[in-house]
Order: C-alpha cells, then sequence, then structure tokens
C-alpha cells in the first residue's frame, strides 16, 4: 500500500498528536503530526486498529469492507454459487468464498436502525426515501400523473395516560389546572408546571406523577397500535364508500386508498403514526389510476380525521381479573392536503413532497433509544410493569395448563427492548409506489452492469441502465448457490471502529456534495434566463 493510500485511510478517522502510539509499532509518524485520535476507544481496541492499519492484509480488509458499505455487523458466509443460464442449462460462471478478498464472503447486516449500523440504515433510509417520493411525485416506475390524485399527509397521535411534560411551543409547561382540578394530585405531587421546558430537558415526556400514569394502558395501546392503524384504513374506506354512495364491495370500481406510513416514538415512550395517504381511481393491475373528478385532497382529509376520529378497538384483558380497554387515536389528529407542483421555491409552500418522504424516511430509522430516554425513571418503571404483566401471564398460563404463546399479551416480554411496539415501522400499500425488494433487485443489476463495465474496461452509459427501471423483465440466468454461515461482525473490535469511522465518513462527504448542489442550484436561480431549468432539476434531484 502506498503512504498516499494509507494517508486516506488515516483521514477516514479522527486525528490527534500520539506518535508514541506509532513508535512503538516501529512505524514513522504522519507528516504534520496527523495520527489518530483513538481517545474514545479502550487500549485493546486501540491496538486492534493500529495493527489492522499497519497490516499487511489491510487492502483485502479494506476491499471487503467496502464491498459490504462499511457495514458495522457483516454476516460472514462460507460457500459458493453457479449463474446458469435457464434456457440451455449451461454454467455460466462460478463464484466460490475463497475468491473473497479475506477468503470468507461478507453482505450487508441489513439493519435498519441506525444505532445498530449507520451504513445500512442510510442505505435503507434511502431507499424508503425513493419509495415514498415515487407515490407522491412519480418515477422509478410509477407514472408521474399519480402527482396530480388527492395526497394527505396525516399525524395519528396516542392518547393521553397521565400528564406529562412539554415544551408547548415555547409556553410554561402546565401553569394552571382545568376547573375542579386540585393543584396537587392524590399523592401529593403537583399537577402544575411553570417551567418553560427546552430541547434537551431531562422532563421531558416524564410524568409528573409516575403514580398516577396509567403504565398498564399505555402498555396496551402500545401493543395494539398495530390494530388501531388496520381498523382505521378499513373506516377510512367505508367513510369512502358512503362518501360515493357504494356498497363497501364495489368501492375498488371508482376509487383505492394507497399510504405510506412510518411510526414514531414520543418523548413519553409512546408511538404515533405519520402518513401519507393518496386516494387513486378504480382499481387496475397496472395501479396508480387517476382519480375520479370531484374528489380533493380537502375532501380526503375530512375523511381521514373523521376514520381516525371513530375507530375504536375493545383490547383484551392483561390478565386474569384485569380490565377491557376500549383504545382510541388520540384527539390530537392532523390531516394535511398537499398540493404537488413543480416550483420547489416556493416560500409560501408548507409542504413539499421532498420535505414528507425524507422526513418519512429519517423514522423510518429510528429506534426506541433515539427518540426516548431509554434510562430515564418513565422508562424503566414501563420495562418493569412489563416484567410484572409478563410474570402474571405466566402464573395464569401455568394455572390453566396453557400455552403461554397463546394468551394476546404472550410475547410481550420479547418486545420489552421496543416499549411495547410490536409493528413495524415502516409500511406501505401494495399500488402506493414500488417495493424495497425491487428497488434492491435494481441495485444488484446496477453493480452488476458497473462490475461487468470494469472488467472491459469501458464507461458505463447511463443510457444503459434503462432496463433496470423495467422489474418484470424476463431473468435468463438463475445463481444456485450453496452457502453456510459463519458468523456475525468483523473479527475484531478495532475493524468494527474502522468500519464505523469510514460509514461516518462517507454519510459526512455525502451531506457536503447536497450542500454543494444545493448552493450552486440557488446560485444559479439568481442568474437571469435559467430560472425554470434550475427549477425542473431541483425537483429531480433533492
Amino acid at each position: 500500500m502506498t503512504r498516499a493510500t494509507r494517508d486516506r485511510v488515516w483521514d477516514a478517522v479522527p486525528l490527534r498528536a500520539a506518535e508514541h502510539s506509532f513508535e512503538r509499532l516501529g512505524e514513522p509518524p504522519i507528516a504534520g503530526g496527523r495520527l489518530l485520535d483513538l481517545g474514545n476507544l479502550d487500549a485493546a481496541t486501540e491496538a486492534q486498529v493500529l495493527a489492522r492499519l499497519l497490516s499487511r492484509d489491510f487492502d483485502a480488509w479494506s476491499e471487503a469492507a467496502a464491498r459490504v458499505g462499511h457495514c458495522a455487523r457483516p454476516v460472514r458466509l462460507h460457500g459458493h454459487s453457479d449463474t446458469v443460464d435457464t434456457r440451455t442449462g449451461e454454467v455460466l460462471s462460478s463464484f466460490s468464498s475463497v475468491e473473497s478478498p479475506l477468503g470468507v464472503l461478507h453482505v450487508r447486516c441489513g439493519n435498519r436502525r441506525a444505532t445498530e449500523c449507520s451504513s445500512c440504515s442510510r442505505l435503507y433510509a434511502a431507499d424508503t426515501f425513493h419509495l415514498i417520493r415515487a407515490g407522491v411525485t412519480g418515477g422509478k416506475g410509477v407514472p408521474e400523473q399519480v402527482g396530480e390524485n388527492p395526497l394527505v399527509f396525516a399525524t395519528l397521535t396516542a392518547p393521553s395516560f397521565g400528564l406529562v411534560h412539554g415544551i408547548r411551543g415555547g409556553r410554561t409547561c402546565r401553569p394552571f389546572t382545568p376547573q375542579g382540578q386540585d393543584r396537587t394530585c392524590e399523592h401529593g405531587r403537583p399537577t402544575v408546571c411553570h417551567a418553560r421546558h427546552g430541547e434537551g430537558d431531562e422532563l421531558l415526556g416524564q410524568p409528573r406523577c409516575r403514580d398516577c400514569y396509567d403504565y398498564a394502558s399505555h402498555l396496551v395501546w402500545q401493543w395494539w397500535a398495530p390494530e388501531l392503524w388496520r381498523r382505521f384504513t378499513i373506516d377510512l374506506r367505508r367513510a369512502l364508500a358512503k362518501r360515493f354512495g357504494v356498497p363497501e364491495s364495489r368501492l375498488g370500481e371508482l376509487v383505492t386508498v394507497q399510504y405510506a406510513k412510518v411510526a414514531e416514538y414520543q418523548l413519553r415512550g409512546i408511538v404515533h403514526f405519520h402518513a401519507l395517504i393518496r386516494l387513486d381511481g378504480p382499481k387496475t393491475d397496472a395501479g396508480f389510476a387517476s382519480a375520479p373528478a370531484g374528489t380533493s385532497a380537502a375532501l380526503l382529509a375530512t375523511l381521514v380525521e373523521q376514520a381516525a376520529a371513530g375507530v375504536a378497538f375493545d383490547a383484551p384483558p392483561l390478565h386474569e381479573g384485569d380490565v377491557v380497554r376500549r383504545l382510541r387515536f388520540g384527539t390530537q389528529l392532523d390531516a394535511r392536503p398537499i398540493a404537488i407542483a413543480r416550483r420547489t421555491d416556493d416560500p409560501d409552500r408548507a409542504l413539499t413532497p421532498e420535505q414528507v418522504a425524507g422526513y418519512l424516511a429519517k423514522y423510518a430509522t429510528k429506534s426506541a433509544t433515539d427518540s426516548t430516554n431509554t434510562d430515564s425513571p418513565h422508562a424503566r418503571r414501563l420495562r418493569a410493569t412489563i416484567v410484572a404483566v409478563t410474570e402474571r401471564i405466566h402464573a395464569d398460563a401455568r394455572a390453566d395448563d396453557m400455552p403461554v404463546r397463546e394468551h394476546p399479551y404472550g410475547l410481550l416480554f420479547k418486545w420489552r427492548h421496543m416499549l411495547g411496539f410490536r409493528g413495524h415501522f415502516s409500511t406501505k400499500s401494495r399500488r402506493y409506489s414500488m417495493t424495497l425488494g425491487q428497488l434492491r433487485r435494481r441495485r444488484v443489476r446496477y453493480e452488476r452492469a458497473l462490475a461487468a463495465a470494469h472488467r472491459e474496461g469501458r464507461t458505463l452509459d447511463v443510457r444503459d441502465l434503462d432496463d433496470l427501471l423495467q422489474d418484470d423483465t424476463e431473468e435468463t440466468t438463475l445463481v444456485i448457490g450453496h452457502w453456510t454461515y459463519a458468523g456475525t461482525g468483523w473479527d475484531t473490535d478495532g475493524d468494527t471502529e474502522l468500519a464505523k469511522a469510514a460509514a461516518a465518513r462517507a454519510r459526512e462527504y455525502a451531506r457536503q456534495r447536497a450542500a454543494t448542489r444545493s448552493e450552486q442550484r440557488a446560485a444559479t436561480k439568481s442568474e437571469p434566463g435559467t430560472k425554470s431549468t434550475v427549477r425542473e432539476e431541483g425537483s429531480a434531484d433533492e
């Protein structure tokens, strides 16, 4: 490896003046004193990082890491695969794990959570962004006229289970109590709060009195939140059928409802849903039909609010002797129409498709630990309630000689790390846009085309990539693999830290490029005679 290449690797992680780290390894310091900043690592991990950087097989390791996008916890596989022509049965090519840089095949972990793997979660967020945006403005195989259909951005929240501290738009948290209520609860704690909480305040989302807070109902609502969403979609279709005066069974002959939804944790440790809801025309094989005349985003927003306010579900008791709870969404419902247009420089527009798609994609990669302080007394009380409920369920199951899994809350303990939420964080209807699987298959086709171009020493023309958008093209080859699991993660903690550092550097570089492009577009907009062209390009590139 050349010194220039090694310098670029060292630049991928923070630096400090620690010449003794290299001196004890017999390696001269980098010119200018720019050395690795390993202050956040323990001594053992620091030694592993330095040993990898100075090892003979660092080139092979860096190639393997680059192939998986510097995934933090790649899956290691042993085995081989053959590419076969489906028409003739001829084996076109073969690949074995021994041909990989380190003698083992590494594949991405694919974890969507940024706390687990920043590289894979970034890729998941990018895929989700394009999936959501295509259902708003078209593209990626979705016709552009889909943007003319009524579209609503809806937020469905959880109800209150007790008073909690909040920002309240910069106002005092809770300066007074409703008429007839005392200024202290039955446990002697104040029900008012005159503080103005700011971002990062440890009190945000914490109950004013944990003894008054209904933790059991909180967990029941969280557990059945996916069911509430399912019933909401049913009620929305019923409201549409009533609006058009047709039986619900025939609604598909007039309109169809398509949506993309993500779940977000509030500070109090409970989810709420953000969704893009679109009204399409009659159900067809191709999908994306134009909405019938007379429908509008304002009408759809009204029906969304009515359906969300009316949905209800009677949850079964947590255990014997418990009560049946009627679950609903909270009163803070919001449904805003989105007007799709080519203009991206209108300061009066409340929402743009790119903003909404980016917003939903961001929350699709979050987990409970990203939005909620899981070490707070409130979060610990939630987990303690899950443990207590689980112990009671197991006791009842033993008494009734019934398998725990058959109990409605039998798997609650399995989801304690998600504070009782068991649903998918990102879901969509079938005909909202393309699927993540389609996007990933197109990426594989691109990588194959790029690899072939490199082998043949030619430049890959973007015009040669049109077939990537044809997801249903007939495949003439079949890949037959024989693989065995060899483990998960890199060999050492030092390798993991290097992969994380490289992924962080790539993310930073991407942000810098995006900022540069934005500055260039802003500068070009100010030039006379280029306004319309820039709008067209901006709406396609953002």
